[in-house]
């Protein structure tokens, strides 16, 4: 490979490092590993479906937004028909 290939690459890993070496400094590493220790924790208390609930919940979502789907459909032809009628008749 060219020379140019890797100047390009050790300047990335400069700024990666530099980056890297600012946000420990600045104490941001520190308070990410913080976040994700006390979100693990967190989770773990969480009360998590079984199979069959969470198998029951995606069926209910499917067929709401069926329904909704329909009305929505539905809706649009009864205002679509209402509108043509009005434009027909010349109504104001």
């Amino acid at each position: 490979m060219n020379i140019k290939f890797y100047i390009q690459l050790l300047v990335w890993s400069a700024v990666i490092l530099a980056t890297f070496g600012f946000a420990w400094r600045a104490g941001w590493i520190a308070r990410i590993a913080t976040y994700v220790g006390e979100t693990r924790e967190e989770l773990k208390k969480c009360n998590w479906p079984t199979r069959e609930e969470l198998w029951q919940s995606t069926v209910l979502v499917l067929v709401v937004i069926g329904v909704m789907g329909l009305f929505t459909v539905g809706s649009d032809f009864v205002i679509l028909k209402v509108v043509r009628g009005l434009l027909k008749t010349g109504v104001s």
